[in-house]
């Protein structure tokens, strides 16, 4: 019996490490033979949408556009692995509920070290200095244009129901990006173990 092949939905706070631990997945994927595509929300919010203003719509809108082109993805027998922040469970859900094969991953990090490191990414394709910025907004209650709800700081990210099938969590404070990606790896080495 052939099975589809996963959808891997890479989800965390902003600096907790996912796009890293994505692209190494990634390329250890194609090393093995397979076709893997890494569809990372920076890259692709601005072929949804090529003004961005981070509004609650947008947000809404480019989620169902990511799962809809992970979900076309993967009936072409793609594995797709979904580099998103995801804060909302709900997105994660969909795609769960749409997807036969679902592996979805949670990169915890203490809040302080995501700060810490999204505050050395450079400004490219993602704002940089979201934490900051975020953090002054509700110091002084001044708006900053273009800024939309900051998880982590303005709202939560919320995890997965308990129990929930296909979840894996870890902690990339005490992982190496290596090690993560290892997991996930063993992971999906299970699933064709087991069919």
């Amino acid at each position: 019996m052939v099975h589809s092949p996963p959808l891997l939905w890479i989800a965390g706070l902003p600096g907790s490490g996912k796009s890293t631990i994505a692209r190494l997945v990634r390329d250890a994927l194609v090393l093995q033979g397979l076709d893997a595509v890494h569809l990372a929300m920076d890259d692709r919010r601005k072929a949804y949408i090529p003004t961005p203003k981070y509004t609650a719509e947008e947000r809404e809108q480019a989620y169902a556009l990511l799962v809809e082109e992970a979900l076309a993805l993967q009936r072409q027998g793609k594995v797709v692995l979904l580099d998103a922040t995801a804060h909302r469970r709900a997105w994660r859900d969909a795609a769960r509920a749409q997807a036969p094969r679902f592996l979805e991953v949670i990169i915890q990090v203490p809040p302080a070290v995501a700060m810490a490191r999204e505050a050395a990414r450079p400004e490219g394709l993602v704002q940089a200095q979201l934490y900051r910025r975020a953090l002054e907004r509700r110091r002084t209650g001044r708006e900053d244009p273009g800024l939309g709800e900051v998880p982590g700081v303005d709202v939560p990210f919320e995890m997965p129901t308990p129990g929930t099938p296909g979840v894996l969590v870890l902690d990339s404070a005490v992982l190496s990006p290596q090690e993560a990606a290892g997991r996930i790896l063993e992971t999906l080495a299970g699933w064709g173990r087991s069919g």
